[in-house]
């Protein structure tokens, strides 16, 4: 088998997977002061996502930790090269997840006013960094002969980077109204509905430019097209089933169009991993990079074992808290327990 490809797509696979779930946690924490016009819309917008937000980040674990472990020399130059903005990535999650926990802690409305507004810029910051991150792994960086990023802070800002930091971004928000659409009713449903027919056509328009600027820079293959058409598609009709009544097929429509946007990234980036600006034939591969067949083969049985755990962890989760959340219903100030 080869197993340095199958890493490959199993480490896109978990991008693709944290931008699903965790996509819709950054929507909602994003919109949550404008869903909810009050204290009680608000809570109900936050234990929306109470029982899901923290296991949906280990997917972004999980991803780090397979670079690191399959691909250590990609995860060594990438890593290194985005340092100092994943300290600001790492920032934004933390504040985030504070928020979480802190906000409801102390009755006063300037202690909740702080955890609120840091709620939002941390549901923002970190789609908008991370996206920026991935997409310059396929613009390139100037990476030299011997996998040393020689650049500046300025140099991980690329246009195409920008662009799908922007596109995930936007998306994300698209996500969690459509979710909130899903998970609440009332006043806090309305505007989500509200916010996802605003949303809409900012999202088509800069998923059509990111699926296009993909097949341009990227290897033009058959499964990059499909997947780029893919998300086209999926925001096509999440557009189309906004508010008309097809709240599910609308949140799934959205999960389709940023899970396919992540994965034709991924899809156009093969056989690279992280090109390179300075010369081409500096850019890092699947094949120069991976770990040794042994290591490889270990972990792909601890994968074969733990992921379908981990899967139908989140199914079950999901399933249990699956009903609709009301205003009316007496929710407490703080966050749920996940």
């Amino acid at each position: 088998m080869d197993l340095p490809l199958i890493w490959f797509v199993i480490i896109a696979v978990f991008w693709t997977g944290f931008f699903v779930l965790e996509g819709f946690d950054f929507g909602v924490g994003a919109l949550h002061t404008w869903v909810g016009r009050d204290e009680a819309g608000r809570r109900v917008a936050i234990n929306s996502i109470g029982p899901l937000w923290d296991g949906n980040e280990v997917w972004l674990i999980t991803a780090g930790a397979a670079t690191f472990a399959a691909f250590p020399a990609w995860y060594a130059t990438w890593f290194s090269a985005l340092y100092l903005a994943l300290v600001l990535v790492l920032l934004a999650l933390i504040v985030r997840g504070v928020s979480f926990e802190f906000r409801g802690k102390h009755d006063s409305s300037r202690w909740r006013g702080t955890w609120t507004a840091t709620l939002v810029a941390g549901s923002v910051l970190a789609p908008l960094l991370i996206g920026v991150g991935l997409g310059d792994l396929l613009a390139g960086l100037p990476i030299d002969s011997s996998g040393e990023f020689t650049g500046s802070f300025l140099d991980l800002l690329t246009p195409f980077g920008l662009l799908l930091g922007s596109t995930l971004l936007v998306l994300s928000l698209l996500h969690g109204s459509t979710f909130l659409a899903v998970k609440t009713d009332g006043e806090v449903r309305d505007r989500a509905i509200r916010a996802a027919s605003g949303l809409r056509w900012a999202g088509a328009v800069l998923v059509v430019a990111a699926a296009a600027a993909t097949w341009a820079l990227g290897g033009r293959t058959v499964l990059a097209a499909v997947l780029g058409a893919l998300s086209v598609l999926g925001v096509v009709a999440s557009a189309m089933l906004v508010g008309r009544g097809r709240d599910g097929w609308s949140f799934v429509a959205t999960a389709v169009t940023i899970g396919a946007t992540v994965a034709a990234l991924f899809a156009g980036l093969y056989p690279n991993v992280l090109v390179s600006s300075t010369d081409p034939a500096y850019s890092l591969t699947v094949a120069g990079t991976a770990s040794g067949q042994y290591a490889l083969t270990v972990m792909t049985w601890v994968a074969v074992v733990l992921f379908p755990v981990v899967l139908a962890y989140q199914a079950w989760t999901a399933y249990v808290f699956r009903a609709r959340i009301s205003s009316r219903a007496g929710l407490p100030t703080a966050l749920p327990a996940a």
